[in-house]
């Protein structure tokens, strides 16, 4: 019974992940005393079938009108995937 309820579990899990269409994006920012800070902001991870981009679009215009902010002493980017404590390596 358990087997049969962990397999049916799993494909569940497997099933939406692979209807997923679109990326996901997160975005940083970085602190205003050190510019080693990964500082998580906002993560975007809709399923949009329509747009592929639609996630790396709306970071994108998310970190636009952060850094545009008056006396913003931030930096902000999007990286593609979940939140990361730690930048993944080039």
């Amino acid at each position: 019974m358990r087997t049969s309820l962990l397999l049916g579990a799993l494909v569940l899990v497997g099933a939406t992940t692979a209807c997923s269409s679109n990326e996901t994006y997160t975005l940083y920012r970085n602190g205003v005393a050190s510019d080693s800070l990964r500082i998580h902001v906002a993560t975007f991870d809709a399923d949009e079938e329509d747009d592929k981009n639609y996630n790396h679009d709306n970071c994108e215009q998310a970190r636009e009108l952060f850094q545009l902010h008056p006396n913003q002493l931030s930096r902000f980017w999007c990286e593609k995937g979940h939140y990361r404590k730690k930048a993944p390596k080039p």
